[in-house]
């Protein structure tokens, strides 16, 4: 049986080289198409039977329509996200995304590619971390009045911050608390602190640290009743991201258009891929 036949934009970045590796150690997956702005630069370019390189901001949707391609993984940077996604598309081709920072206008973009076919979008794609998330939904009701803190730590040269994964689990912490969302204008979170600056209110602590080639750490505290606690998950590698990219992959190409999450992949054991969980 022929395997999921991917194509891996930003080809030549430090995600896309890990999503090559994860390709070629899968029989159920097949990697055909890498999309870069320096193609050149792609791990394994050139090597025999190796997948084919195109520039990305060729043509795009026709090479996916050409090479008969099942899904899009896209790992790049907003800017450059929406085009591949929408050539995506405009070839009928599933898409996943763990691109983080985009703005509104940007985000409306995303939830049309939406409405055409299946896209599943995470800031996160291990599976520690979707653990994580649900410790951090049961835990937060249970230590109700109890100080907040999240840290996150990446890489030197992680571009926003803090990172979509923290976003999503500040998220969770307000869902948890009963105020749904109300981090959007920053008015709980505080990012940082300098001089004078006791705690307030409801506040959570926000704080990103950048050094070396850490993949990514995220540490939710809980204070309170003279006790404290600590979840934390801490990636050994971008190889888990990768890995649980391929699988949202497998996933999502079974499903009818609309937005999904990686918590469903997750609760997917036994689904015969005739239904899903849309967001």
């Amino acid at each position: 049986m022929a395997g999921l036949r991917v194509a891996i934009t930003g080809a030549s970045g430090r995600m896309g080289a890990e999503l090559i590796d994860a390709a070629a150690g899968r029989d159920d997956v097949e990697f055909v198409l890498a999309a870069s702005r320096t193609p050149e630069a792609v791990p394994g370019g050139d090597a025999p039977g190796a997948a084919d390189v195109v520039v990305a901001d060729a043509d795009l949707g026709a090479a996916l329509r050409e090479r008969e391609i099942d899904a899009l993984v896209d790992f790049t940077v907003p800017e450059a996200s929406v085009g591949y996604l929408e050539a995506a598309a405009d070839a009928g081709v599933a898409v996943v995304v763990g691109t983080t920072g985009y703005d509104e206008d940007r985000q409306a973009a995303l939830d049309a590619v939406a409405d055409r076919v299946p896209f599943l979008k995470a800031s996160n794609f291990s599976r520690g971390v979707a653990a994580l998330r649900r410790a951090v939904q049961a835990t937060v009701p249970a230590l109700d009045g109890y100080d907040v803190e999240v840290t996150e730590t990446h890489h030197s040269g992680k571009l926003d911050a803090p990172s979509g994964t923290a976003v999503t689990i500040l998220d969770d912490i307000e869902s948890a608390r009963g105020g749904g969302d109300r981090g959007g204008d920053g008015a709980d979170r505080v990012h940082g602190r300098e001089g004078d600056q006791p705690r307030t209110g409801d506040e959570i602590g926000v704080h990103a640290r950048r050094a070396g080639d850490i993949a990514g750490e995220h540490e939710i505290l809980l204070a309170g009743n003279n006790e404290v606690v600590e979840l934390t998950h801490r990636a050994g590698s971008r190889s888990i991201f990768a890995a649980g990219a391929l699988d949202a992959a497998a996933w999502v190409v079974r499903r009818a258009p609309g937005r999904y999450d990686f918590d469903a992949v997750l609760n997917a054991d036994g689904d015969d891929g005739s239904n899903g969980d849309r967001q």
